[in-house]
């Protein structure tokens, strides 16, 4: 199971907006969470998205997502609901933010391949944190600043997972100037026009 965070599409990548306008950052997101969960389903895997909001909700029910009720505290209980659910169905987990815009389904499998040989995966963004982690069961998230090196830590059997599809995720301006600059980012510019 790959669990998807996704705080709002209308509130998400505010950081943007200063490059982007309104409508072109909604679409911009919604975008990129559907490009994640497709790929998690181009391997097989269910993609799991946890929201607090209706709007976001609504777009996973329609594209044939189950969605999970975020509990309203933030990313890292929104993550661990996620996991608790996946743990509860006794199914792994991979958790995959839903801003990576060079994300593609060979990333993806080898999170799953790692998961498969009995390894934790863990994915470090550019920035130093966390774009995916999987494992089995509860986890202590602490997502953030620097998580990459916590997250690693706490651990049992790390594997470290890196790509461009994994490394870039979409924050600031910088980060989207990259993303087009890069082949696999081609398709953001048919999203922002």
């Amino acid at each position: 199971m790959v669990v998807i965070p996704v705080r709002s599409f209308r509130l998400g990548k505010t950081r943007l907006a200063e490059k982007v306008e309104d409508a072109e950052r909604i679409s911009l997101g919604r975008a990129l969470a559907s490009r994640v969960a497709e790929a998690a389903e181009n391997v097989g895997l269910l993609p799991l998205v946890v929201t607090a909001d209706p709007e976001v909700a609504a777009w996973a029910t329609s594209a044939g997502f189950p969605s999970l009720p975020e509990p309203g505290e933030g990313l890292d209980p929104a993550v661990a609901a996620g996991v608790e659910w996946a743990a509860s169905s006794r199914s792994s987990w991979i958790v995959l933010h839903a801003d990576l815009p060079l994300i593609e389904t060979a990333d993806i499998l080898r999170l799953a391949e790692c998961l498969d040989g009995g390894f934790n995966p863990i994915a470090p963004s550019s920035d130093g944190g966390t774009s995916a982690i999987g494992g089995w069961g509860a986890f202590a998230f602490s997502f953030g600043i620097g998580s990459f090196h916590r997250h690693l830590a706490r651990l049992a059997t790390p594997r470290v997972v890196t790509s461009p599809g994994l490394l870039l995720d979409l924050d600031s301006p910088a980060d989207l100037a990259a993303a087009l600059a890069h082949p696999r980012g081609r398709w953001l510019r048919e999203v922002l026009g």
